[in-house]
């Protein structure tokens, strides 16, 4: 790629919610890379992840996307995982304060944390930082430094700030280290290119940007990419929320949680996680508004090619199967997971041991809900004794396959 076919593919799918910002960073991102093969040196990108909890999810890949596109222009890529960060919480989509961390729970989250991602990013071309390293080392004198950079007006521009204080609800002091803190990551990163999403551009344009500037360091640029919904197409996909797809899942699942997303998410969906070209994303979603394609078979479409994105084609063919057979055809599926039990067990064991529902009041509330079923029957008490032989189904997609031990 030339430089102008670069600059074009690094900023696909960046919002920055006005023209002005995002010619300025195209501008910036020009210069760099021009700079980059001049002193036939890489840039350094990277993006930061805190580890909250345990497991990402698909939205958590539309940055990581990105910085694997930077490491196939040859770029260096770092993958942050905020250990630190995470013991405040990032209050940039929040409208309360988020629970702290401690720094057991933060390091305990963040070990899957990089395995995950090399799901998306090359192993090999991948450092990965934990921003502990720096930020634990800051004293009040560098705090004090660095918050002076800031005004208090300027965090009250957030809306989620806003929010609370015209509600008069608490806006914790603690809370503004956030973007500072994020912004110090860049500086000690000798960062070229931060990459995240719009929820971050007040940490990235404004924070990191000063921070850089105020340590005579030239200011990072910043790719700022769109938010993925959830599958309930309103809200950014949380685990909390409990609308997200997980990336730690069976194609089955990911390929049946992609087929419930409303209509209205495909673009969303189709522009952030596909593989798809931007031509291929156009002809998808003219070939939807002109109806030429039943939003239906758009959307198996959508689902195999992002199943396949994150296993294969083989698995994401056979995740397409499945869900034709139990849903358009109304079958139970020929094959499904198996879990051994021993005597005693209850249902709420079974389905929080396999790890098919994450906890038990999880399960109760299924149950109360009508939402599972032994041998095609609804059940009413999650502290059902089970045996082997029996066929359990949550919701519409899971089935577990009870057998003995062995």
């Amino acid at each position: 790629m030339n430089i102008d076919q670069q600059v074009a593919y690094l900023m696909r799918g960046v919002e920055y919610g006005d023209s002005t910002t995002q010619e300025m960073m195209e501008k910036e991102l020009r210069e760099r890379l021009l700079d980059s093969q001049r002193e036939g040196r890489p840039l350094r990108v990277y993006c930061g992840y805190d580890p909250r909890t345990s497991d990402l999810h698909i939205g958590h890949t539309v940055t990581m996307r990105k910085l694997r596109q930077f490491q196939e222009l040859g770029h260096h890529v770092i993958f942050v995982i905020g250990t630190y960060t995470a013991l405040i919480g990032d209050p940039s989509d929040k409208d309360k304060l988020r629970a702290q961390l401690s720094q057991e729970e933060a390091m305990q989250n963040a070990k899957s944390y990089a395995d995950q991602a090399f799901r998306i990013l090359d192993r090999e071309k991948t450092e990965v930082r934990y921003n502990a390293e720096w930020l634990k080392d800051l004293t009040l004198k560098d705090m004090i430094e660095l918050a002076s950079n800031f005004t208090i007006q300027q965090f009250l521009t957030r809306i989620n700030f806003r929010q609370r204080w015209e509600k008069d609800e608490p806006v914790y002091f603690h809370e503004l280290f956030y973007a500072i803190m994020q912004g110090y990551d860049a500086y000690a990163l000798e960062a070229d290119v931060q990459v995240g999403g719009t929820d971050q551009m007040f940490n990235i344009m404004t924070a990191a940007r000063k921070i850089m500037t105020y340590y005579g360091k030239k200011p990072n640029v910043g790719v700022i990419l769109g938010i993925l919904p959830g599958t309930d197409g309103e809200v950014k996909m949380s685990k909390s929320l409990g609308n997200h797809i997980p990336l730690n899942t069976t194609p089955e699942d990911m390929f049946g949680k992609v087929m419930s997303i409303p209509d209205k998410a495909m673009a969303s969906y189709a522009r952030l996680v596909t593989r798809w070209t931007t031509d291929q994303i156009d002809s998808f979603e003219k070939a939807i508004r002109t109806e030429e394609i039943h939003p239906r078979d758009a959307k198996m479409q959508l689902a195999q090619e992002i199943t396949a994105a994150f296993y294969d084609e083989a698995q994401a063919e056979k995740a397409r199967a499945y869900f034709v057979d139990l849903f358009q055809k109304g079958d139970t599926p020929d094959e499904m997971p198996e879990f051994a039990i021993s005597e005693g067990q209850t249902l709420l064991d079974v389905l929080t041991e396999s790890g098919t529902v994450s906890s038990g009041s999880q399960v109760r509330r299924l149950v109360q809900q009508n939402g599972v079923k032994v041998d095609g029957e609804k059940v009413e008490d999650p502290f059902l004794a089970v045996t082997p032989g029996m066929t359990i189904q949550v919701g519409k997609r899971r089935f577990l396959k009870l057998v003995g031990e062995s």
